[in-house]
């Protein structure tokens, strides 16, 4: 029998300890979704198309929260073939299980469900969702993500009086099985067919506002290939968020989106009551594409009239002036009670350079796309799950190099091995003559520099190493160079690709692993409970439950 001493510590360490679950819960609330996945008609470009829709919605559902909210998503796949959702700019921390790229997690086999368990750890922004499987990004599936700031943490603007969720893209009146035929097939696809704006073609979307009155719009580009410009006739917009970091608050008359990014600004509605156009239109290509929607004053007394505003077409410099403008508000707070500028990283000590450099070519007769010469190609499990049940023969750490090899490209499942806790530079380097855009899941980090011709290390003269943007895509204009610092502070496998959706189907992505060699919780959250097991991993147990 335990001493008298003995048992009131454990009591009171149990006390303690059923405290802590409950403060950290009440701090940590939790929300949550049910979602039911099929297809359906849409008409966004006036033809009947099968769209993927949730719970009968395309796009599909917001999601509201706040940082550190806990999201309970539980998916119904109620469509013929595999699904699988990936979380574009939430971090996951410590939780790549959860991240919804084949990668790491299994597809929800049709008729069956899967819960997501997220923590918007640490977080706050404009973000969006996607199917991450195949080519269904082309049939719909995505919609907004919007993470408030917590009550006691100051915003550095007054709350506006509405906030709204504004998704455009490119689109293709093709059903995606299609598209995705002729990417199997080696060809490459024709160019887009049209804009959307949260889902429907010109004309069709609205946004009603009150006359003097100051809204946010929280503008993503979930599309599949093109950077695309967005505006409001007779207004003008303030930058004040991009995927999470609050901005120097500058004006503009309208903002380059590449594919993949989100940006918040506000926009008062100081004009005479009637309708204005918005308007999104195509950048850097031959044939302009152009979409427009209605902002509605509710006392409005004329509709809207007049040309479609112009916008920019194909100035490079124009938009790379534009970017080089877009800078983090250091006296801002972040997700944490300490100010965005606290963390000094241009005075951290760079412990790897990785040159990432991409290519476009043929291999046995097809069209692929490559990173350091490498196409990816999935594998039979996906990569996250063979590490943790250590699995061989799925893939190797190291199979793409930290440097262009200039060969031909080869198909490989390229992972590229990294240290937690590094603080890495990394170049994105474009030979090509196309707008590329690339995205790091797992991770904010700062955009550095970019400029036109090849990096050198004198390059870094040029860097911002005071208040660069922090965000989860980036851009890198034709037959240039962008740098990235990253602070690998979140271990697991993460997935580093193409925005260009055809790019990232034929190979231009890869795998970057951030590992800790002491597999602790306090690095890492163990395999969830409910995880699904496919491929190698299938007939594996996960924990008990």
């Amino acid at each position: 029998m335990l001493p008298k001493s003995a048992l009131i510590w454990q009591l009171c360490v149990v006390y303690f300890l059923a405290m802590f679950a409950i403060v950290a819960r009440a701090e940590s609330p939790y929300r949550f979704f049910t979602w039911n996945v099929t297809y359906g008609d849409i008409y966004p470009l006036g033809v009947r198309q099968q769209g993927i829709l949730i719970n009968g919605q395309f796009p599909g559902p917001d999601i509201y929260s706040v940082t550190n909210d806990n999201l309970i998503i539980n998916v119904h796949n109620s469509l013929p073939e595999p699904f699988l959702i990936s979380w574009n700019g939430v971090q996951q921390r410590r939780n790549s299980y959860e991240d919804g790229v084949y990668g790491t997690t299994c597809p929800i086999p049709p008729g069956k469900n899967f819960t997501y368990i997220l923590q918007v750890k640490d977080q706050i922004g404009s973000y969006f969702y996607f199917p991450s499987v195949g080519f269904q990004k082309a049939a719909g599936g995505f919609g907004g993500i919007r993470i408030l700031s917590r009550p006691l943490i100051p915003v550095p603007f007054p709350e506006p009086a509405g906030d709204f969720t504004v998704l455009i893209g490119d689109w293709y009146k093709a059903n995606h099985n299609k598209l995705k035929s002729v990417l199997d097939r080696g060809h490459r696809l024709p160019s887009p067919d049209g804009i959307l704006i949260n889902g429907h073609g010109s004309n069709g979307a609205s946004f009603t506002v009150e006359q003097g009155k100051t809204y946010r719009f929280r503008i993503s580009n979930v599309g599949l290939q093109h950077s695309l410009n967005f505006r409001i006739q007779g207004h003008k917009m303030k930058l004040v968020e991009v995927e999470g970091t609050h901005t120097i608050q500058t004006t503009y008359s309208s903002l380059d989106v590449h594919v993949g990014q989100s940006y918040s600004v506000l926009v008062t509605m100081d004009q005479p009551p009637q309708d204005f156009y918005i308007a999104v239109s195509t950048r850097f290509t031959n044939k302009v594409l152009t979409s427009t929607g209605t902002l509605h004053y509710s006392n409005s007394a004329h509709p809207v009239s007049g040309p479609v505003p112009g916008g920019p077409t194909t100035q490079i410099d124009w938009s790379l002036n534009q970017a080089r403008s877009i800078r983090t508000n250091l006296t801002a707070s972040g997700p944490r009670p300490n100010p965005q500028g606290s963390y000094h990283y241009g005075l951290i000590n760079i412990s790897r350079t990785i040159k990432l450099e991409s290519s476009a070519g043929q291999v046995n007769g097809k069209q692929r796309y490559a990173v350091n010469s490498v196409s990816f190609i999935p594998a039979d499990t996906p990569l996250k799950l063979a590490d943790y049940f250590k699995i061989g023969g799925v893939f190797r750490v190291g199979s793409i190099q930290d440097q262009p090899t200039g060969g031909n490209i080869y198909l490989d499942t390229s992972v590229m091995g990294a240290d937690f806790r590094g603080f890495i530079e990394i170049v994105f380097q474009n030979h090509e003559n196309i707008v590329q855009s690339w995205h790091i899941d797992g991770y904010n980090f700062w955009v550095v520099g970019m400029n036109g011709g090849v990096w050198t290390p004198a390059s870094r003269n040029e860097y911002n190493l005071r208040d660069a943007v922090s965000r989860c895509t980036t851009q890198v204009y034709p037959k240039s160079w962008t740098a990235i610092y990253v602070a690998l502070d979140n271990v697991g496998m993460w997935n580093v690709r193409s925005e260009f959706w055809a790019r990232q189907y034929l190979g231009q992505q890869f795998y970057l692993r951030v590992y800790s060699p002491v597999e602790s919780i306090r690095d890492e959250y163990p395999i969830p409970k409910n995880a699904l097991l496919c491929g190698r991993a299938k007939g594996k147990h996960t924990r008990s439950l």
